[in-house]
């Protein structure tokens, strides 16, 4: 089944009428009517319903009309970007990133990349980095905002320029609110709501140090500040996060003692061939990495 053909055959259905919409395609009548009953045997129905002035359209007939548009249409879309592509950068850019500050200083980035090339479109898919690395390695994503400690040998990267410090979270009638910064001590018996990556574990568990067997969680997390803040305030247990813009007035952070925090890198495949609206974001990247 040819796009011609199918250009032919929505013109009669237009028509109604062989004769004119021979003369509209500039082929003559037989031609035209050879092309249609090679159609119908192809397909193995009739699609015409014919008299002595004028052709209808069978049921089969209907279906395939509305089916050639989207076909005809698709086409026609498919020609454009293939045309605009050499005139313009287009395209879908893949950023998967975690729950970061460092949000602020990529949505900069993309914005100064959309000024140049406004036909680019991003997509953000918020994960830990052990889901965003997968998606990097397998190619569904371009790049990654990943919060060490996390491996990245096997990426090129531009290191971030704020350091996430990690905080209790907890309710503002909880006697620890009326401290100024939390020690691991403070914690012993206080139910805890943690991260469930292994790495962070590690992290937080050296922190609390000899304290660590005394240490009660309650509710192991993924991501989302919005559901852990819902947790605290409903009592389930405080929260170890890093610092964010708290919600509400039920809630306040008080930062660890003695202080850990985290860097954040924005990584992208090594020796990879990527479409041109990645590399260009590439080149954008690595030119503003000074200045970030």
């Amino acid at each position: 089944m040819e796009i011609r053909v199918l250009k032919y055959f929505l013109t009669i259905a237009r028509e109604e009428n062989i004769t004119r919409a021979a003369e509209q395609l500039h082929i003559t009548q037989p031609t035209l009517s050879r092309q249609m009953m090679q159609l119908e045997e192809e397909l193995g129905v009739r699609l015409f319903q014919r008299n002595r002035v004028s052709v209808t359209l069978t049921e089969e007939g209907r279906l395939l009309r509305r089916r050639a548009q989207e076909i005809l249409e698709l086409a026609e879309k498919a020609e454009q970007e293939i045309i605009l592509n050499r005139e313009t950068v287009t395209g879908t850019i893949g950023i998967g990133c975690g729950e970061t500050r460092n949000m602020e200083g990529l949505s900069r980035l993309m914005t100064s990349f959309r000024q140049h090339y406004p036909e680019v479109v991003f997509h953000i898919y918020t994960a830990n980095a052990d889901d965003v690395k997968e998606k990097l390695e397998n190619g569904t994503l371009d790049f990654g905002l990943l919060l060490e400690p996390v491996e990245i040998s096997r990426f090129n990267f531009v290191r971030m320029p704020l350091r996430e410090q990690w905080c209790v979270l907890m309710r503002r009638d909880s006697p620890l609110a009326e401290k100024e910064t939390i020690t691991p001590a403070d914690l012993v018996g206080v139910p805890l709501i943690v991260a469930r990556r292994h790495s962070v574990r590690n992290e937080l568990d050296n922190w609390f140090g000899e304290y660590y067997r005394r240490m009660h969680v309650v509710t192991t997390v993924n991501l989302s500040y919005n559901n852990c803040s819902i947790m605290v305030e409903n009592h389930v247990g405080v929260g170890l996060v890093h610092d964010f813009e708290v919600p509400g007035n039920a809630l306040c952070l008080r930062p660890l003692s003695p202080e850990i925090g985290n860097s954040c890198v924005l990584v992208w495949r090594k020796e990879q061939v990527f479409p041109p609206a990645v590399t260009k974001f590439i080149e954008h990247v690595r030119a503003a990495a000074p200045t970030l």
